[in-house]
């Protein structure tokens, strides 16, 4: 079994690096989903076309990591219905993620479509690297975490600007939790049962979903 790699809480100091670890902890974890974010398109039953970044290419490589906090389901999401995944940093608890080596350049690009910006424009990331968090809008994911890094590499997120007990939480739709698991199975060191309980167990998923529910998602 692949073992999930360790965040140095340290935060990073020095130049502004080429490459970043982009962490995902909801649907791009999979990466036949992150790819429309990196090459651009339409996903399969999806009501948005994604632009896509500038430098099209692939992560570098994929690695399984856990973080400290809780993912969250709330908001109504209007490309899966449902509430979306948020990670709040500040909570007890552990997030399952996959953080995906991309350039500073594709992450800035990847976090504009999830704001729904215009990708084209490199993120300002000093504050968010030397300080742990960056507020760029008032929008639901325009706050940059950096738990730490993974090999002297920084590690990146965006979420919400507010804690997970401000907003009610709101149940995800079992497309979003099948692709969420999916990736997060794709990571490689988690087995069904693990990911089933583990989602089963967020706020907003938490008396919804079921753990068997979730196991039947996985493998339908």
């Amino acid at each position: 079994m692949v073992s999930t790699r360790v965040v140095d809480k340290a935060q990073f100091e020095g130049a502004m690096p080429h490459q970043v670890w982009y962490t995902s902890y909801g649907s791009n974890m999979h990466l036949d989903r992150l790819a429309f974010y990196i090459a651009g398109g339409r996903p399969p039953g999806a009501a948005r076309t994604y632009p896509g970044c500038r430098d099209k290419r692939a992560p570098a490589v994929s690695v399984p990591l856990e973080l400290e906090g809780t993912l969250y389901f709330a908001t109504e999401s209007p490309v899966w219905t449902g509430g979306r995944a948020f990670y709040d940093p500040e909570a007890s608890g552990r997030v399952l993620a996959r953080a995906h080596l991309v350039t500073a350049e594709q992450f800035s690009d990847i976090a504009a479509q999830e704001m729904y910006r215009e990708p084209g424009v490199d993120l300002d990331l000093r504050e968010a690297l030397s300080k742990g968090r960056a507020k760029l809008g008032d929008g639901r994911y325009e706050t940059l975490i950096c738990p730490g890094t993974v090999d002297g590499l920084p590690v990146l997120t965006f979420t919400a600007p507010w804690g997970m007990n401000d907003v009610d939480w709101v149940k995800p739709s079992a497309p979003y939790v099948r692709y969420l698991s999916t990736g997060l199975l794709e990571a490689g060191p988690w087995d069904e049962a693990t990911i089933a309980a583990y989602v089963a167990a967020c706020p907003g998923a938490a008396g919804h979903w079921s753990a068997g529910e979730i196991v039947d998602l996985i493998r339908g």
